[in-house]
């Protein structure tokens, strides 16, 4: 299943909710499932594209490979992300995934291509807060991950994101045979690290290689609901 639309919708470039002196602010996390060798993708990625240059907004590309075997295996694609939207849809309750699909902040759902439905749902995220305030810092060492104790309802997964900032892509088979494509902030692992349960001072160090950008992501098992996140651009 394959969902497109092709609306067009000029994207603002700052989300800045007020907060309390007691909460911090959540950036939105956005999530697109997409895929090199679908047809209904083209769009998605370019509302994608506009969100990762927006302030306040985590806006992660995340390449499927269920659509390889039409003619065109996508290079980005990586059997993890695959399970990772089939574990979204279990948690939902539904039957089956299809790209481009959004999720998020891991709450909400929304088909990738839909620009006004899409914008909807960040700025309905726009103002959400958080009590963990969490700090992450590029050392020589590696990433050094620190969030003070706070009262949570089920432990938070630690997940560890790489990605490319953007890269290009001459498709020559496929149902995209012909186009040029430009992706951006490309995801190339996730992992989780650690959990924490809030009850004392969560403080880390992770070891990684390489310059590409990093997220951490503070989730609930689900996956769920992300509680928290820092993007570490260098």
């Amino acid at each position: 299943m394959r969902l497109a639309m092709a609306t067009c919708l000029a994207l603002v470039t700052t989300l800045a909710p007020s907060l309390t002196s007691a909460e911090a602010k959540l950036p939105v996390v956005v999530e697109l499932f997409t895929s090199q060798g679908c047809s209904s993708c083209p769009p998605a990625d370019a509302i994608l594209a506009d969100m990762a240059r927006m302030d306040g907004v985590i806006a992660l590309s995340l390449h499927v490979d269920y659509w390889d075997y039409i003619g065109w295996p996508d290079s980005f694609a990586a059997p993890g992300h695959t399970k990772r939207q089939e574990a979204y849809a279990l948690v939902a309750g539904e039957q089956m995934v299809y790209t481009p699909q959004i999720i998020v902040n891991g709450l909400d759902r929304v088909v990738g291509g839909d620009a006004m439905g899409v914008m909807e749902r960040v700025h309905a995220h726009a103002d959400a807060t958080t009590p963990v305030e969490l700090h992450v810092a590029r050392e020589e060492s590696g990433l050094r991950i620190e969030a003070g104790a706070v009262p949570l309802t089920q432990p938070l997964e630690v997940q560890l994101v790489r990605y490319i900032p953007e890269d290009e892509v001459v498709i020559t088979a496929g149902e995209n045979a012909g186009l040029t494509m430009a992706y951006h902030n490309i995801v190339t692992s996730w992992e989780t690290v650690g959990t924490w349960d809030g009850a004392e001072d969560l403080s880390m160090t992770l070891s990684i290689e390489g310059s590409q950008p990093a997220v951490i992501i503070l989730q609930e098992p689900g996956p769920g609901q992300i509680r928290a996140a820092v993007q570490v651009d260098h």
